[in-house]
């Protein structure tokens, strides 16, 4: 009789035993989660930093620059830092930049503001051509020909002398398509 009793109970320590591990997984899991975030946050951290230059780019100097006015192509060199790599002395764009003084410049993105090709600078014309679209623009920059699918001159840059011969330019790249000026990032 004795026998039957106990096998009508219930296994309690065995459904105690499971709570027991339940639970210890459970609380477990809270506290290895803090450690396991923590690391993930600092392994994703260079993802959420935007990639950059090194603000202005030294690009020549005043001597290479002729005082007649006639735009000169410069490739642009600089150090890139993007998520966890650091690139050094890498191309990042190309300017043209022209005198309108004997101490003044001018500095324009060598991009089309209409879908981002390359533009050229044609001497016998005096003007700046795409070849992918045709749209032209004047040595100013300037919208040249009012058919022309650019809906805005070429993008003018910052441009200063710095030791009295050292031409810098502060580099960027605008989104192309648009009628106004928005940088990338």
């Amino acid at each position: 009789m004795e026998n039957m009793h106990a096998q009508n109970l219930p296994p309690q320590s065995d459904r105690r035993g499971f709570f027991k591990k339940t639970f210890a997984t459970v609380i477990v899991a809270i506290i290895g989660l803090f450690p396991v975030a923590s690391g993930l946050t600092v392994f994703f951290d260079p993802l959420r930093r935007k990639s950059s230059t090194t603000g202005a780019v030294r690009v020549t100097t005043l001597e290479a620059l002729p005082i007649d006015g006639v735009p000169r192509k410069f490739p642009l060199v600089a150090s890139r830092i993007d998520a966890w790599n650091t690139f050094t002395e890498v191309p990042i764009g190309a300017v043209y930049l022209r005198r309108t003084g004997e101490k003044t410049l001018q500095a324009f993105n060598a991009s089309c503001p209409h879908a981002g090709c390359f533009v050229d600078y044609l001497p016998e014309r005096g003007a700046f051509h795409c070849p992918c679209h045709e749209s032209t623009f004047t040595a100013d920059g300037k919208i040249d020909n009012p058919d022309s699918p650019a809906q805005r001159g070429l993008d003018d840059l910052k441009v200063e002398i710095r030791n009295s011969k050292e031409v810098w330019v502060e580099f960027r790249n605008f989104q192309a398509g648009h009628a106004e000026k928005i940088p990338m990032a």
